[in-house]
């Protein structure tokens, strides 16, 4: 299904019933790289799987690959489909993309889970961004053995932009920034979460939850001391940036945030 939303096409598929959820993809994937895990949110909630600006099945538009404008695609899908307050869960750039949703149309969001999504550009390795880099059109010989490169020729309205998709993503990860004060500000009670092996150290995840409120004092018998927002942190063992949205313990752990006490 399409929606003509904030001057794109965005191409989303739904699954499940219940309270709905948004599910947001990383980068150079669709909503289908969530795999069986789609199913696993979808056994509790009403999921949106929408195909981020350029990506999957919807066509890019005259316009930066910017976090903040696919947030403004998000809140306008959500009024489109006329949902009430869903949660939003987002990995990687879908991540990013989630944390604006809730920071930039907070009432529009009921939780929020953001997965290996960074909010400071030197928070990054120095190696993944010496690899950042790199990503232009001139890559794009080299990505046409990647399953990255097999979905965009199988589902993309226009299979021929790839070349011009990795330079506008190569161009947005050259950009630095840096959301550390808006983050300070977050009032959707959010899950901040990561792999233990992630393309930034364990310690920036602990930096998010402490601009949250999280991780200063002791929590309490009671839970008297958690972060007043009702935020939480989860760093998932084992795992890395690249295979935290294949691991069941990532719907698990999303989801007793999301259902809490609900």
């Amino acid at each position: 299904m399409y929606a003509d939303v904030n001057g794109i096409n965005l191409y989303y598929e739904t699954r499940g019933t219940g309270r709905p959820l948004v599910l947001l993809h990383g980068g150079l994937g669709s909503g289908e790289m969530f795999g069986p895990n789609t199913d696993a949110f979808a056994g509790r909630h009403h999921v949106v799987l929408p195909d981020l600006q350029g990506h999957g099945r919807t066509a890019d538009i005259d316009r930066p690959l910017d976090v903040r404008l696919m947030a403004d695609d998000i809140a306008a899908l959500i009024d489109h489909l006329g949902l009430d307050r869903p949660d939003v869960v987002g990995y990687s750039l879908g991540g990013g993309v989630a944390l604006q949703v809730a920071i930039r149309h907070p009432r529009k969001v009921g939780r929020l889970v953001a997965a290996s999504a960074g909010i400071r550009r030197d928070a990054t390795y120095p190696e993944i961004l010496e690899q950042q880099g790199q990503v232009s059109s001139a890559a794009a010989e080299f990505m046409k053995e990647t399953p990255m490169y097999e979905l965009y020729q199988r589902v993309a309205p226009r299979p021929g932009d790839f070349p011009h998709l990795l330079d506008k993503i190569g161009a947005a990860m050259a950009q630095d920034f840096d959301f550390t004060e808006d983050v300070r500000g977050l009032q959707v009670p959010t899950l901040v979460l990561g792999a233990d092996a992630d393309m930034v150290p364990p310690s920036h995840f602990v930096e998010i939850f402490g601009l949250l409120d999280g991780g200063v004092r002791d929590g309490g018998w009671m839970g008297e001391g958690r972060p007043k927002g009702g935020h939480a942190l989860a760093i998932l063992p084992g795992l890395t940036h690249y295979n935290l949205v294949d691991s069941p313990l990532f719907p698990a752990t999303a989801l007793a945030f999301l259902d809490r006490d609900r």
